[in-house]
């Protein structure tokens, strides 16, 4: 029987390279995201291959992510692998002149969006006595850069959840990995600088950063592995990036 795996921010970037590479794999996708075209766009590239269903909410909206996993037909119900992808970064401002508009969202997606995501679906996870989350976080969940400080605040509280997790859903026999890239070239950067496409494409200058699909490939690794192993914490890096602030560029 093929696994069920729910993807956030499956619209772009990772997330997408996800469900692409799950839906050729065999799994069946539940595709979240916000932007409905978007979903609605992959989930017919991806019928082609699996049973796909998707669900339109921001994982910011406590209400609204409650109500459409609960919406979930059965066929979609028994979710194997939760990927907690959703995420931003807004801004790259010094701490004294940050924006609280840019505070807010990174907190609301990446921390609180991911504990809204895990508390629907954990508890079906526990009636099963099985299940896979894997928590996409960062490097910068592992070390602090100039101008980061709030982001990587969130990034390190979703290393702190991933630990916890997996301390404390250990009795019931789920797995819990994180998963924390480098550098990797999607629509982050443009996202950060608020649609400064030129800035953004300056972060990937004179290095090969990581792809989506890198990660994505790593992914599917972790959650095919035996039950009995769990890859419980990984940094993965360009080869030309050595921290946050060392890059190797041309």
């Amino acid at each position: 029987m093929s696994k069920i795996v729910l993807v956030t921010g499956a619209t772009s970037g990772i997330g997408k390279a996800t469900a692409q590479i799950l839906a050729k794999n065999n799994y069946k996708i539940i595709l979240c995201g916000r932007r409905e075209d978007r979903l609605l766009d992959l989930k017919n590239e991806l019928s082609a291959f699996t049973d796909v269903y998707t669900l339109s909410f921001d994982v910011r909206d406590k209400k609204a992510v409650f109500e459409s996993i609960n919406s979930l037909p059965e066929e979609f119900s028994k979710i194997d692998v939760l990927i907690n992808n959703a995420g931003n970064a807004h801004g790259l401002d010094s701490i004294q002149n940050g924006d609280l508009d840019d505070w807010d969202a990174m907190i609301d997606i990446n921390v609180k969006g991911l504990l809204y995501v895990s508390k629907a679906i954990i508890p079906k996870m526990i009636e099963q006595k099985s299940g896979h989350i894997i928590n996409i976080g960062s490097i910068a969940g592992k070390e602090v850069y100039p101008n980061g400080n709030v982001y990587c605040a969130s990034k390190h509280a979703v290393d702190a959840l991933n630990q916890a997790m997996r301390i404390d859903l250990n009795p019931f026999g789920i797995r819990v990995g994180g998963i924390h890239p480098g550098a990797v070239e999607t629509e982050f950067s443009e996202v950060r600088f608020k649609g400064d496409s030129e800035r953004a494409a300056n972060v990937y200058k004179g290095f090969e950063p990581l792809r989506a699909e890198d990660i994505a490939d790593i992914i599917h690794f972790v959650i095919s592995r035996p039950y009995h192993v769990n890859i419980a914490d990984l940094l993965v890096l360009p080869s030309a990036q050595a921290s946050s602030t060392i890059l190797k560029r041309d």
